[in-house]
């Protein structure tokens, strides 16, 4: 039996991370706007136009969620039936409703969240988290993708709703790279006085520091629950202050 066709849609740093491990099970094309011919070349991925990219049987969208709505609507017209579509954002509500919006009923629907980037990645994918959220397919095609995960990739699976992710995500990403952006301002230094809980603190600003101005935008103003966090967060930073007078 021949390897499906998968094509990946948006080959920055994820793009190219998610070729690196589908590519030995599928025969895999990418499409970008951008110029990522040296990354394609060094990877032996071809670079095809959208139009081809999108009549795939698998199309894994890899695009920052400021620009899924456009990629949606350029992909719809191009899909064949029964493809598999499935999104990478790190919010899942906005998403989910786009994709089921915008593409046509005769598409598989996935949306998905790789708890990991790059660096996390680094040394393998292996009980590494993926968070999927079946949106419009056949039980038996979620058991088999959800089987591909955990059993050929070695990821964890995370099985919720686009709602409940957002929920933790909220916390987990938007409150964390909030945290991490403000202490990163004020230029904490290495010291070798520094305690363990102080290291900790500074490793969190070393994680997020590759992680682009894009994703933090889009971790807050496309997770509709983020604002509540932030704002609860705000709340209790003024509070300590006040009690300290300032």
């Amino acid at each position: 039996m021949s390897n499906p066709t998968l094509a990946i849609i948006g080959f920055g740093q994820l793009g190219q991370l998610a070729a690196k491990h589908l590519a030995p099970h599928a025969d895999v094309c990418a499409y970008d706007p951008a110029d990522r011919s040296a990354a394609a070349n060094a990877m032996n991925i071809p670079l095809v136009p959208l139009p081809q990219a999108a009549a795939a049987s698998i199309v894994v969208l890899a695009v920052p969620t400021q620009a899924m709505r456009a990629t949606l609507t350029a992909l719809a017209p191009h899909l064949k039936e029964g493809a598999l579509v499935a999104d990478t954002c790190s919010v899942k509500t906005l998403p989910a409703q786009w994709m089921l919006e915008l593409l046509p009923p005769h598409v598989d629907i996935i949306a998905t969240h790789p708890l990991f980037g790059p660096q996390s990645a680094a040394e393998g994918i292996t009980d590494l988290k993926v968070v999927t959220c079946p949106l419009r397919l056949p039980a038996a095609r979620y058991q088999r993708i959800t089987h591909f995960l955990q059993d050929t990739l070695k990821l964890l699976v995370i099985d919720t709703t686009p709602e409940a992710h957002d929920a933790d995500m909220a916390y987990v990403q938007a409150l964390t790279h909030l945290i991490g952006r403000a202490l990163a301002g004020t230029t904490p230094p290495s010291t070798p006085l520094a305690t363990q809980s102080y290291q900790q603190l500074l490793n969190l600003c070393h994680l997020i520091e590759h992680d682009t101005e894009e994703l933090f935008t889009a971790l807050h103003t496309f997770n509709p629950q983020a604002a509540p966090v932030r704002q609860t967060f705000s709340n209790s930073l003024q509070a300590l202050l006040n009690k300290l007078g300032t």
